[in-house]
């Protein structure tokens, strides 16, 4: 049942479990796919019962997201990609050991024919992982009393698959790259070789050949390494306002800098773009920011909401930004 729907030209919104969703879409209709699905065990979402982060086994969860996965191998266009944002969970049953949830999304994906194509380390930071999460195996205290209980600043994945077949569209950068999402955009020895990055932006903005483009080079250099150490941790959309305080053990969406690269990379514009764990609007945003167009869906409804509103000046987001994107 779709409780509310939000549908222009340039997206499709709908609060609503994406099992309902999913099955009206079209076959072999989405370009490219990005999501994050509920970390088994690790966070609820919502007090839902369709809500996948309730489901009360590990297997019970994979069941689920098995079905999801069916759906979103039939909707996918031949040679298209779908990105996967997840991570390692600590498994509490086994005394703090983790569970390769990454693994079991690998397999699922093969079972249903998508090839594993590439995993992209996120980094993150150990002091604001501490200060968000309160974990207390990222205390330094820990390490005066026992090291061998402490953790690493576990790195979030995003995990590549390829469907099979063949493409009917290939995914084009006919000038090659010129708008970067990050942090750091040219290295320190790159400066006296190459200038500022503004410098390089204002120099390569209307550069077509993509042979001696050095700006495009650089981006692909920072955007092609397996190790994504320059995303903005709080580059995300506004949240606060869709937590619910009955039922709400986290919230944190996925960072911009992380989904823009990804639709950049994997879709052209004007191609449509599918997220079936909506949250606050993120993978609907930023696609649409960039040309294209998106279907999202999202269950809880005051994270719907608040996607409605941060969905609202999608067009501007660019207007004020330092980007050659546009121009």
């Amino acid at each position: 049942m779709v409780k509310d729907q939000c549908v222009n030209e340039d997206y499709a919104i709908y609060n609503s479990d994406c099992m309902y969703v999913l099955p009206e879409i079209k076959k072999e209709s989405i370009d490219f796919s990005v999501y994050s699905p509920p970390f088994a065990g690790l966070y609820n979402y919502s007090s839902s019962e369709n809500d996948f982060s309730n489901c009360e086994t590990k297997e019970q969860f994979l069941d689920q997201y098995e079905y999801l996965i069916q759906e979103i191998s039939r909707i996918t266009k031949p040679g298209r990609i779908t990105a996967v944002h997840c991570a390692d969970i600590i498994d509490n049953s086994k005394g703090g050991g983790l569970w390769d949830f990454p693994n079991k999304i690998i397999q699922l994906h093969e079972k249903y024919g998508f090839r594993y194509r590439n995993r992209i380390t996120i980094w993150k930071e150990p002091l604001k992982v501490r200060m968000r999460t309160m974990v207390r195996s990222l205390m330094h205290k820990l390490i005066v009393e026992d090291s061998t209980e402490c953790f690493t600043a576990m790195p979030d994945y995003i995990l590549i698959f390829k469907k099979g077949g063949e493409v009917d569209e290939p995914v084009v950068h006919p000038d090659g790259l010129d708008y970067y999402a990050g942090s750091i955009p040219i290295l320190p020895e790159m400066l006296e070789k190459y200038g500022t990055f503004d410098q390089l932006q204002k120099k390569y903005a209307n550069h077509k050949d993509p042979k001696t483009n050095k700006l495009s080079h650089i981006i692909w250099q920072r955007y092609a390494s397996s190790v994504w150490d320059d995303i903005r941790i709080d580059n995300v959309l506004k949240f606060k306002e869709s937590r619910d305080e009955d039922d709400e053990k986290h919230v944190h969406p996925l960072q911009l800098d992380v989904i823009d690269r990804l639709v950049i990379l994997y879709s052209n514009p004007g191609e449509t773009v599918l997220t079936p764990f909506m949250g606050v609007g993120s993978e609907v945003y930023s696609p649409v920011s960039l040309g294209r167009k998106a279907i999202g869906i999202e269950l809880k409804e005051s994270y719907y909401v608040q996607a409605v509103r941060n969905l609202a000046n999608v067009k501007k987001r660019f207007k004020k930004a330092q980007t050659a994107l546009f121009e």
